[in-house]
């Protein structure tokens, strides 16, 4: 998602509509309704809506009025993409190794259980450039810079995230890649950003070469632990208020809601970054400043039967831990899906149909 359009808090508020709905039409009934689907027993979808939604193979988001189009700019294509992880303020090394586990889940080489964050990413590294050239399926963390003295503040902004990266890439060995590399911001959960939790959870865009020097694409993402989780980790976490009366939130794969929650995030603006680095390639819309991209059309969508506020069927293990893809060292992810050009629809590497 753009800086202009970023990822949206959309799908909680039409999961909240269907809520309220579901909960008019329960209390109109002297006999509970238990709705059964059948499906393996690892496998669940909080909340399936009814049949005749979930029953359609391209239900999970495709639409004949998506127009997503090319519009000439140019897609990440080097071989790897080089990502530059900046972490502003405090983390600990277990939610470091997280995050960087999942990165290193992206390419094909990752020996990983299927579905596999090598699979998802694959339908990425369809989009590609004027000349035919595709989006790199290997990434690689070329580099990594941390400022646990919040040399910017805790309070951050649009405009202040540039000086952070600025910041980085003048403290040597850090460097300027602004040929095959991508900045990725990682804000600590006690740190604020301009709108966050409001309307974003994360977005990407470039930096100005007046505050930085070089224009580099990069992504902003922020650890919504304790400031918003039931926004920006659901469905690790849901609303106080909703009480009894919807579903639990799902135990997250790694034991952390906020990292947990931001690997997804990490994934969608990612995947945005990579088909439209400069926001000029691939998107929906016809306004550039405020574009529909890859990740925005599939956005809390994360396997069959998904959409309109059902996160769709995903896995649970023996401890009851929900993931929808297997990464290298035996992690395991909840990432949502991705928009594909030749499918015209959401796609993900544990699809049932």
């Amino acid at each position: 998602m753009s800086q202009q359009s970023h990822f949206s808090i959309s799908f909680f508020y039409a999961f909240i509509s269907l809520l309220f709905i579901h909960h008019v039409l329960a209390s109109t009934r002297t006999t509970p309704q238990v709705q059964t689907f059948n499906t393996k027993p690892d496998i669940i979808n909080p909340k399936l809506p009814p049949r005749t939604l979930s029953s359609s193979k391209k239900f999970e988001g495709s639409s004949d009025l998506v127009h997503l189009r090319y519009h000439m700019g140019p897609v990440l294509s080097s071989t790897p993409i080089n990502i530059y992880l900046i972490w502003y303020g405090r983390w600990a090394n277990s939610q470091k190794l997280l995050i960087k586990d999942f990165l290193n889940s992206i390419s094909p080489t990752t020996v990983a259980a299927k579905p596999s964050v090598s699979e998802w990413w694959r339908t990425v590294s369809l989009y590609t450039d004027q000349t035919g050239a595709n989006v790199s399926r290997s990434i690689l963390i070329a580099g990594e810079y941390t400022d646990s003295a919040y040399s910017h503040g805790t309070g951050l902004t649009r405009l202040t995230i540039q000086q952070v990266i600025a910041s980085a890439v003048k403290s040597a060995p850090f460097p300027v890649d602004h040929k095959n590399g991508i900045y990725l911001i990682l804000t600590s959960q006690d740190v604020t950003m301009q709108d966050f939790c409001r309307a974003v959870c994360g977005f990407h865009y470039f930096t100005f070469p007046s505050m930085v020097g070089y224009t580099l694409p990069y992504a902003w993402v922020g650890n919504s632990g304790k400031q918003c989780p039931e926004v920006c980790a659901y469905p690790f976490a849901v609303p106080g208020y909703m009480g009894g009366g919807g579903p639990g939130a799902l135990k997250s794969p790694n034991g952390d809601v906020g990292v947990d929650g931001m690997i997804s995030v990490i994934g969608h603006e990612l995947a945005e970054l990579s088909s439209n680095p400069l926001v000029n390639a691939w998107y929906a819309g016809e306004d550039p400043t405020a574009p529909t991209e890859i990740g925005d059309l599939c956005e809390g969508l994360y396997g069959t039967g998904g959409g309109g506020g059902y996160t769709g069927q995903v896995m649970r293990d023996t401890q009851g831990k929900t993931f929808n893809m297997n990464g290298r060292r035996g992690r395991k992810f909840l990432v949502q899906w991705i928009w594909s050009p030749e499918l015209k629809a959401c796609s993900g590497p544990n699809a049932l149909d």
